[in-house]
């Protein structure tokens, strides 16, 4: 498997962390700065001078589709301006160090449906070998399929947890510490018949004139030891209740030895489920979990040993005045995605380099990095703070909501992407975020188009949601530049309209001759081809150390889904009610041309209208060749786009030998 390169996880800084620019950021925000002015002289230009008034239909949503653009460039720009690398020690590398005794309880987060209980089972094994004190470390199966196979392997799995080396080691611990205790308590009610006469001889010998200020002294001296009481019984009851108490505990961790477990919430009637949010809100509020920390991980994401003691420390902070780490405010640390199952070529565009990388790295560097909803370790006080604030809110509105009482964990249910609205309602409430640069977990991207498609649907639809109903740019406690990191995320949602126009042109004139801009001369020129270099000069110092066949297949998706972009806005603007879709974890065999046939339709015309211009130009009918040569170019760069999501609907794993 290829990836760019991560973080720095060498320990040769001084303190536990440090935040660096990264670099070539100067680099880009020079190139930036002047793409910017190039794209508005532009701009200046088009709106001024090159309106085609005869093609108005046309000239006009081009120029909207261009302005459009530049906008969501101007974004994309300042969203780069300060991306931010973080290096930091492991938890057991802190200086001082955190007893292992201090370290916080951890709950680890498998949320399922209806996967095979093997891709399950793989991620939970992963999950409770990781590198943690057992006694610290649970892993929960949330099974929102209350499947008979899950439970049949969650049970399975947790009797050979339980009879692991590491877990008899920790029982044998515990049943010594058990058995002193026991046999403390022994004594102790060995020594209760003789209390009495000892208490009373003690009394009777305060009065003998020679020993009475020795035996007073004495006895004086046993009633101070810590804690105080009024006579040696009651000293010996409260010993005796500390101890049973003692043992009590050593009992109960007996029981909680046992770390995995499963989780089938309740679904009544009547009342919403909310799909993974409420899942997981089901486990965090339902008081069936308690750790200080929860790790969220879908059900096919395998995480390394490392994981939490390299994410942990991110959330202490040492106080050089007490002498003591303090909790800060982050809310979660969110690490990178990738996957162990993508293909030679990555035919479905999975790699996410640019997000889990510069954009990401962009987003933390103001505060705003984005919960993606596995791989992540999250505070249980902020989820739930926030969860009873939202739930409130919308309690005063709709009592009803009462129902849902047991579904307020505060992972937000206002939307089928549930993470990314979660994080922006915990920006809102004060809480930080950190974007931790290292790929801990690895999971299995879809790997045939039918479920490729849905995932990015799912993700479209959502973010069109959270726009409509928690409107970035007006809910309160956001800073102004979390406030442009989100609504970027969601303008862009909205470029398969401007798609549609840039794909349409060179057709449209192919076949009419009616252009949109009205010369194509040396003025379109000195205009055009300056702005566009340094825009595609600017986009390669962003994405500089991303494989540069990453990017190219990233950009022909960023095209190539324009109708999917259509149809998610679409769906939200009229209402259309909107359903959770696991995204499948199996390959869904078939050939899925009919899911893409605006492309193929768009792809054919497109060569069609080629053939066209290179038939009139053989006959000698073409005019402005020029012009038929410049869309030429055009179309052929757009089929090079579409050419990846046509590909990928017929592709076929390669047959085993």
């Amino acid at each position: 498997m290829t990836s760019v390169s991560i973080i720095d996880n060498s320990a040769n800084f001084s303190g536990n962390s440090r935040s660096l620019l990264k670099k070539r950021t100067l680099l880009f925000r020079y190139l930036a700065e002047i793409n910017l002015i190039f794209g508005i002289w532009y701009l200046q230009w088009r709106i001024t001078h090159s309106i085609n008034f005869d093609a108005l239909w046309i000239s006009i949503p081009l120029l909207v589709a261009e302005i459009y653009s530049y906008f969501g460039g101007v974004m994309f720009v300042i969203g780069l301006w300060r991306p931010l690398v973080r290096q930091i020690k492991s938890l057991d590398q802190m200086t001082p160090s955190i007893p292992r005794s201090d370290w916080p309880t951890v709950d680890v987060f498998i949320t399922c449906y209806n996967e095979p209980p093997e891709i399950v089972e793989e991620t939970a094994k992963a999950a409770l070998a990781m590198d943690y004190p057992p006694i610290k470390l649970r892993v929960y199966v949330l099974d929102d399929g209350n499947s008979a196979d899950m439970r049949a392997m969650t049970e399975r799995l947790c009797i050979e947890d339980l009879q692991s080396s590491q877990l008899q080691q920790e029982a044998e611990r515990i049943d010594v510490e058990h058995c002193c205790l026991l046999e403390r308590l022994k004594q102790l009610e060995n020594l209760t018949p003789n209390t009495q006469a000892a208490e009373e001889w003690l009394q009777a010998s305060e009065g003998n004139e020679f020993g009475s200020e020795f035996v007073k002294s004495l006895r004086q001296f046993i009633l101070w030891l810590p804690p105080q009481h009024q006579s040696m019984t009651e000293r010996l009851i409260t010993e005796r209740k500390a101890l049973e108490e003692a043992i009590r505990k050593k009992e109960l961790e007996l029981v909680e030895l046992a770390r995995f477990r499963y989780i089938a919430r309740p679904k009544p009637a009547g009342v919403p489920h909310h799909a993974k949010a409420g899942n997981l809100n089901y486990a965090i509020f339902s008081g069936e979990t308690s750790g200080e920390f929860i790790l969220t991980l879908d059900a096919d994401h395998i995480p390394k040993p490392q994981f939490i003691k390299r994410v942990l420390p991110h959330f202490y902070t040492y106080n050089l005045f007490t002498g003591k780490y303090d909790q800060n405010q982050i809310a979660f640390v969110q690490t990178r995605q990738d996957f162990y199952n993508i293909p030679p070529g990555d035919p479905f565009g999975h790699r996410a380099n640019l997000f889990y990388g510069p954009l990401q790295q962009g987003k933390d560097g103001m505060n705003a990095a984005f919960y993606t909803g596995t791989n992540a370790l999250l505070r249980r006080e902020a989820l739930i703070s926030v969860g009873l604030q939202y739930f409130a809110d919308e309690f005063a509105k709709d009592e009803k909501r009462l129902n849902e009482f047991q579904l307020i964990g505060g992972v937000s249910s206002n939307s089928i992407t549930e993470d990314m609205n979660t994080a922006m309602r915990l920006h809102g409430a004060g809480w930080k975020s950190i974007y931790h640069n290292e790929l801990l977990a690895e999971g299995l991207a879809p790997d045939d188009l039918s479920s490729t498609l849905k995932q990015r649907l799912r993700w479209a639809q959502g973010t069109i949601q959270v726009l409509l109903r928690e409107n970035p740019l007006t809910k309160p406690g956001l800073s102004f530049w979390q406030k442009l990191h989100y609504f970027k995320t969601m303008y862009s949602y909205f470029s398969g309209f401007a798609t549609l126009v840039f794909i349409s042109c060179p057709i449209i004139y192919f076949f009419t001759d009616i252009i949109p801009v009205k010369t194509y001369g040396p003025d379109f020129a000195i205009h055009f081809f300056p702005a566009f270099i340094i825009n595609r000069l600017t986009f390669l110092a962003a994405t500089w150390g991303i494989p540069a066949g990453e990017v190219w297949r990233s950009e022909q998706y960023a095209i190539a889904l324009f109708p999917l972009l259509i149809q998610a806005v679409w769906s939200v603007f009229t209402g259309q009610k909107l359903n959770f879709q696991v995204t499948p974890k199996q390959r869904q065999s078939g050939i899925y041309i009919r899911l893409v046939w605006p492309q193929v339709v768009v792809f054919i015309l497109t060569i069609l209208g080629i053939l066209w211009s290179l038939y009139r130009f053989a006959i000698g009918h073409l005019n402005y060749p020029e012009v038929h040569l410049l869309n030429g170019a055009w179309a052929i760069y757009n089929l090079l786009l579409l050419s990846a999501i046509i590909r990928a609907s017929v592709w076929q794993p390669p047959k085993e030998a």
